[in-house]
């Protein structure tokens, strides 16, 4: 295990100082240069230096005509060229001293024939300098931390805590807006390509060394060394949260993620139990490996499987208390203590059972506040369970009804749903207990978004928030099996 972050290869790649940049030009429709119009974007603050055999200037930056002309030896080379480029250019930036590198540039072995014994070539001339590089047939890294971007699309949202090692490169990239939705981001991200030096195994000691990186996600096609991930993954799984999604389990995925990265996969079972092994959350879908990290790197530890479902509506209720059953989460039992406080609060009509169905709240404000309050101090409760029907519209009538004119009952409103979003997540934080929402309405309402952005996750529909809360469930107990087995050992 790394015991000092600085000394991973990777640790320059996403901390550079300064980089060579092949590959950009002025022309925006080249990769090159929109990869190099990112890295702008996120703002950079390092030496830029874009090499290129034609162009005095490439997007306001002086050009060099070889990497050997620069005034200095930048801390990383970037590759978005063409292939029978790649060697030659690698030699180069050996020569000047550089020693890590990102290599883009795809038609390597991912291809068969010839581009096989391009990427034995690309391998012996890093080896002969010593450079470390990911790739090649990468999209590139993103360390929001550092305003760091070498991809093809602009990052979105801030920087997060979700750190993601992916054998694609869509799934980092194609996520940012996804992510910057829910309120989340990355805190590293690297997509690894062909992983001919640096691989999976790398990626995952480095997340597990960095400070930004609360939960890690995998996106696998197949691992190369078997062993060490082994090893790695259970050391990392004792200190933080891994989810892992595999492809390569059915012959259809295995076929698509050979053509894809050139990544030998194994059978599904195989992985199965490798991850569980490992102590490692496997997620089943694209949307289950991050609706899993939202929730592991966003609240506090659960252990236990006891929820309440908090609601006022019976229809919601019931769906989310079967969600949970499927997940293999128990509905609490609420205490006698527990049931006298909430019937103070809530009328009649409502049920002190669980789901703690309010149906009308006395008080709209008591749903945000005080019987939530209540509800997470119940004992034999281990989760808070929130279905919320709520929009700047149903609290902009009363407001319009009272006289306000439109345009100040909508920004009073606004304010209001922020106000109520920020205060529940201040509540959960003080009781330490995970809390998570689910909603039909467009998750895009202030309210939501000021949930997510304090960490409370909302999600769509019970199913997942209930799959989510199983994945905050299991990890602790994954964990404890694993240092179990050490003792044991």
């Amino acid at each position: 295990m790394i015991d000092d972050i600085r000394k991973s290869p990777l640790y320059t790649i996403v901390n550079p100082k300064s980089i060579a940049f092949f590959g950009a030009s002025n022309n925006f429709g080249a990769m090159g240069s929109t990869c190099f119009a990112s890295m702008k974007n996120l703002g950079f603050e390092g030496a830029v230096y874009p090499v290129h055999p034609k162009e005095t200037e490439v997007q306001g930056y002086p050009a060099y005509a070889s990497v050997l002309d620069l005034p200095e030896t930048p801390d990383l080379a970037v590759l978005v060229m063409p292939t029978r480029l790649v060697c030659k250019t690698l030699e180069q930036c050996g020569r000047k001293g550089i020693r890590h590198a990102i290599v883009v540039s795809g038609g390597f072995r991912e291809v068969g024939g010839d581009g096989v014994a391009l990427e034995k070539e690309l391998i012996q001339v890093t080896e002969r300098y010593g450079i470390r590089f990911l790739g090649p047939n990468c999209i590139g890294v993103a360390n929001p931390h550092h305003k760091l971007n070498t991809t093809f699309l602009h990052y979105e949202g801030s920087a997060g805590h979700i750190g993601i090692a992916s054998q694609s490169g869509s799934f980092v990239t194609q996520m940012f807006n996804y992510l910057a939705r829910f309120q989340q981001g990355y805190s590293t991200a690297f997509s690894i390509g062909n992983g001919a030096n640096i691989d999976l195994v790398d990626c995952l000691e480095y997340l597990g060394a960095c400070p930004n990186t609360k939960v890690i996600a995998l996106y696998v096609e197949g691992i190369h060394r078997g062993r060490d991930f082994v090893e790695t993954a259970r050391r990392v799984a004792l200190k933080k949260p891994i989810v892992a999604l595999y492809v390569g389990g059915s012959e259809t995925g295995r076929k698509a993620g050979f053509s894809h990265t050139g990544s030998m996969a194994g059978p599904d079972r195989l992985y199965d139990g490798i991850f569980r092994q490992c102590g490692i959350i496997r997620a089943t879908s694209v949307t289950e490996l991050y609706d899993y990290c939202r929730v592991l790197g966003a609240l506090p530890e659960s252990g236990g499987r006891r929820t309440i479902i908090q609601t006022h509506s019976g229809g919601p209720g019931a769906a989310a208390a079967d969600a949970l059953g499927r997940e293999g989460l128990e509905l609490a039992e609420i205490s006698k203590k527990t049931s006298e406080k909430l019937k103070e609060l809530m009328p009649h009509t409502g049920s002190i059972g669980n789901p703690v169905d309010i149906t009308f709240s006395k008080n709209p404000l008591d749903f945000f506040s005080a019987i939530p309050k209540i509800l997470l101090q119940e004992e034999n409760a281990d989760m808070l369970l929130v279905y919320f029907l709520i929009s700047v519209e149903m609290a902009t009538r009363p407001l319009k009804a009272m006289g306000m004119d439109e345009t100040e009952a909508l920004a009073q409103a606004e304010k209001l749903m922020k106000d109520l979003g920020e205060s529940f997540a201040r509540l959960q934080r003080e009781c330490g207990k995970p809390v998570v929402g689910f909603s039909f309405r467009d998750l895009s309402e202030p309210v939501f978004q000021a949930l997510m952005a304090e960490g409370i996750p909302v999600f769509s529909d019970p199913k997942r928030a209930a799959r989510a809360l199983s994945a905050l469930s299991r990890y602790p107990r994954l964990r404890e099996k694993i240092r179990a087995a050490e003792t044991a050992n």
